[in-house]
């Protein structure tokens, strides 16, 4: 059984950081892409970042390039979204998804791996609020 379960969300003041994590049980380590979504009130769900399933390639949302980090440790089957210089407009409900099966990086990139419809199991989600 396949399951996704993210960890480290809360409530940061502007221009703070948080390190979401995003553990995967039961998926084969390397064979499995990784995407982190987030969707605020009223607004629909949006992609924040992926990365491919050796951890050598990544892309992010224009919104988030420069502050936010993807990371993957493969032996620990976890994968980790640092996000630094926090603003308001990022509170959200933070979602990991994750897709297995993949063969290379060369077909994970032939995918649009900021769009939803390319995962087939998501976690829980984890609240992140950034506020004074």
């Amino acid at each position: 059984q396949l399951e996704l379960v993210e960890s480290g969300g809360g409530l940061v003041q502007p221009g703070g950081s948080l390190r979401l994590s995003c553990a995967a049980f039961g998926f084969t380590p390397g064979s499995y892409a990784i995407g982190w979504f987030r969707q605020a009130p009223g607004k629909e769900r949006e992609g924040v970042s992926c990365i491919s399933p050796s951890g050598g390639n990544t892309d992010y949302a224009d919104s988030v390039k420069g502050r936010f980090t993807i990371s993957r440790d493969n032996a620990k089957n976890v994968v980790y979204l640092q996000m630094n210089s926090l603003k308001p407009e990022d509170t959200a409900v933070y979602y990991c998804a994750g897709r297995e099966g993949y063969y290379s990086d060369y077909e994970w990139m032939a995918t649009f791996p900021l769009k939803s419809y390319e995962y087939e199991n998501w976690g829980q989600g984890t609240q992140v609020t950034v506020s004074s």
